[in-house]
């Protein structure tokens, strides 16, 4: 009975996956922020607009895209260990500088407060100038963020490479993924209420401390698996299954050699493209939800300040977070009862997807009969791009050595960042100029009530609501093309040797 119980396996391989997920959840909890502030707490005090905000969020963007390049060649090089406590310890910094950014621009304009900054009025030169100061500070700050965050991924997916055979990394993936939908869940009910209670510089400075507590824990509770006092024999069997069934005898040599490549090195290979495709068509997608989703139900007249407002976003992000959980099990499930092999398993996986975002077009048209009907349709489109982004990052693992998975993530990561950075900088120059335009812009239509027939009738959409529609048109169709690009280039599984 002893000896049983001393060969029993170890699970410690999920309380790193924990520490992956809390790490998200505090990545995006600290890139939140902004988005459920901007509108109806920093705006007024900063007289911003759409394009003020668009161009914040997509510098934000640009940035995360360039240092996302470099940031996996850097955890390669430094390790899981100590890069990823530079990442987490860096974006926490920056999370907190954004405090500062309105007490520097009252400096900057000889302003003594918040409420005086406020009844300036708008369209002066005053406001202008205080508009720009405070575009410009926040800038500074988004980019040390960016920073400290593009290293978030390629390090989680490289501890996931580590710690997880090849048939359970799209699993793992998926629950610290989920991590993102847990912390824009638990942002809403958190940020605008701390906002509230005590002010929007607080905010920041709260949400952003909480990195520094995981870095501490991540110092004292990571070691490589084979090293790991918490791993025995058994589990370090499993997790180092993929050798033991054999693969095949180059890719055993492919690990033990440790492959390096140069990040010009990756770009010579079909799966780099494939997976440079698959982040380039769909990661602007779900960072548009993520920072313009709160704005969106403020234009429907459900501000961040309401408790319907905080309903909403909550439950939008509740569905991301429990049907996305299973878009890494789905993939296992053709692996294990199907027979596929894990490459061919997680293309089927994500075909399915790929469907979800389609109800997408329907946020618009819909949004006039009830706000539940965006907030559903928008969840449902989230929960599929995590699904989605879960099964492909983990098409890395199947096609590359663990070497360079760090490094290949952060070429992915770029060009997803480069999408993002065309979206909200699109989207904020679209939604200003379509406002303006008012009924003059128009594209297709939607439901409105109408007062005299008491029912619901079809209008052409105008104005902002059709700039809106715009945007959830691309978001709609974004998965299936990236989908058929990806297959084109790699159609059946095909690991890297050499």
């Amino acid at each position: 009975m002893m000896t049983s119980t001393t060969n029993k396996m170890t699970n410690y391989r999920w309380v790193i996956c924990a520490m992956l997920f809390i790490a998200t959840m505090v990545n995006y909890m600290d890139r939140q922020v902004l988005s459920l502030t901007w509108k109806d707490f920093i705006a007024p005090d900063f007289h911003w607009n759409d394009n003020d905000y668009g161009n914040i969020t997509s510098i934000f963007s640009l940035f995360y895209a360039v240092i996302s390049l470099f940031a996996g060649k850097f955890i390669d090089w430094m390790g899981t260990k100590k890069g990823y406590i530079w990442a987490i310890v860096i974006w926490s910094i920056a999370a907190c500088l954004h405090a500062a950014c309105g007490w520097v621009t009252m400096q900057c304009v000889g302003i003594g407060s918040s409420e005086e900054l406020r009844a300036v009025e708008a369209g002066t030169k005053l406001a202008l100038t205080i508009s720009t100061i405070s575009v410009w500070l926040f800038l500074a700050c988004r980019i040390i963020l960016a920073t400290g965050e593009a290293g978030n991924f390629p390090a989680a997916i490289k501890v996931t490479a580590e710690f997880f055979p090849k048939k359970d990394r799209a699993y793992a993936t998926s629950i610290f993924n989920a991590g993102a939908s847990v912390g824009a869940l638990a942002a809403p009910l958190t940020i605008p209420i701390l906002a509230n209670a005590t002010s929007w510089e607080m905010s920041f400075v709260i949400i952003g401390a909480i990195g520094f507590i995981w870095a501490g824990a991540w110092l004292f509770m990571y070691s490589a698996p084979s090293h790991s006092p918490y791993v025995n024999k058994a589990e370090l069997a499993y997790i180092e299954s993929d050798k033991n069934e054999g693969e095949t005898q180059s890719a055993e040599k492919q690990e033990t050699k440790e492959i390096k490549f140069s990040i010009l090195d990756c770009f010579k290979y079909r799966q780099t493209w494939a997976f440079i495709v698959g982040k380039l068509m769909t990661d602007g997608v779900w960072w548009f939800f993520l920072f313009w989703a709160p704005a969106y139900f403020s234009e429907l007249g459900y501000s961040t300040k309401t408790t319907m407002g905080q309903m909403l976003i909550f439950c939008l992000y509740l569905i991301v977070t429990v049907l996305s959980i299973y878009g890494g099990y789905l993939p296992k499930l053709f692996v294990e009862k199907m027979g596929m092999n894990p490459y061919a398993g997680r293309m089927r996986a994500m075909l399915i997807f790929a469907f979800l975002p389609i109800f997408a077009m329907f946020a618009q048209p819909l949004a006039g009969i009830s706000p539940w009907w965006p907030c559903v349709i928008i969840g449902l489109a989230g929960a599929g791009h995590q699904a989605w982004s879960a099964n492909l990052y983990s098409t890395i693992g199947d096609m590359f050595p663990k070497s360079a998975i760090a490094t290949i993530t952060g070429i992915g990561t770029m060009f997803g960042g480069l999408c993002s950075f065309a979206i909200n900088k699109g989207s904020g120059m679209l939604f200003t100029y379509a406002e303006e335009q008012g009924e003059a812009f128009s594209f297709m239509s939607q439901f409105v009530y109408d007062a005299d027939s008491q029912q619901y009738v079809i209008e052409a959409c105008t104005g902002k609501p059709a700039g809106y529609l715009i945007v959830f048109c691309y978001c709609a169709v974004a998965y299936l093309i990236g989908w058929f690009i990806m297959k084109t280039l790699v159609p059946k599984y095909k690991p890297i040797t050499n």
